[in-house]
């Protein structure tokens, strides 16, 4: 029973990235999974409660994909790198529709992902600013409470940005842009020459 729980989950999920969340609803999920009804009340008393567990599942499969990308045994530039074909991955499947039908259908839901995502964000940039440092891949002067709060001000801002439609900047190019420019800022000469050959390595796969 919580096997068929779990994959309503993901099977919503998939759908709230694609088409929002206020579009769908109850019914069609029931229609688009095969599944009464009564079977998917059995599971979730409401849209509501359905709303809060498919985040929480985006929240722990967001935490495992980092994981994974942590302990590959990469530096710290092949780290950030790799988040960001990760982000890019996960972009070119999800609307920000879903983002703004969040906030404002679900503000108690959204501001609970949000702080997540904040948090988790700054515990994994502190790691590899301390990690870039020692490896000498990032200078030594940088203070990385302060750059890993710039870092997460660009991201998270965003689609905050009054007279900029949010649309244009979820998408993968934009974020690649944003990652180099965060790893050019930090980077030591020993870290820029590493940068150029990771990048170097991404054109010829893209």
């Amino acid at each position: 029973m919580e096997q068929e729980k779990i994959a309503i989950i993901q099977k919503v999920y998939a759908l709230y990235s694609k088409y929002g969340i206020k579009s769908i609803t109850m019914d069609d999920i029931a229609r688009e999974l095969g599944l009464s009804k009564k079977t998917l009340y059995q599971y979730f008393t409401d849209k509501n409660e359905l709303v809060s567990a498919v985040f929480e599942f985006e929240h722990d499969f967001r935490g495992k994909c980092m994981e994974e990308i942590f302990v590959r045994g990469m530096n710290a530039i092949e780290e950030t790198l790799s988040i960001n074909r990760h982000v890019a991955k996960m972009l070119k499947e999800y609307n920000p529709t879903t983002d703004y039908d969040l906030k404002k259908y679900y503000p108690e839901i959204f501001e609970k992902r949000r702080h997540s995502i904040i948090r988790n964000m700054y515990e994994r940039q502190m790691a590899n600013l301390r990690k870039g440092m020692e490896e000498g891949l990032y200078r030594n002067d940088l203070v990385p409470e302060y750059i890993a709060r710039l870092f997460i001000l660009r991201v998270v801002n965003i689609h905050d940005i009054p007279g900029f439609d949010s649309a244009d900047y979820f998408t993968p190019e934009f974020f690649k842009e944003i990652f180099i420019y965060h790893i050019r800022g930090m980077a030591s000469e020993k870290g820029l020459k590493v940068l150029e050959k990771e990048l170097k390595k991404l054109d010829k796969q893209e």
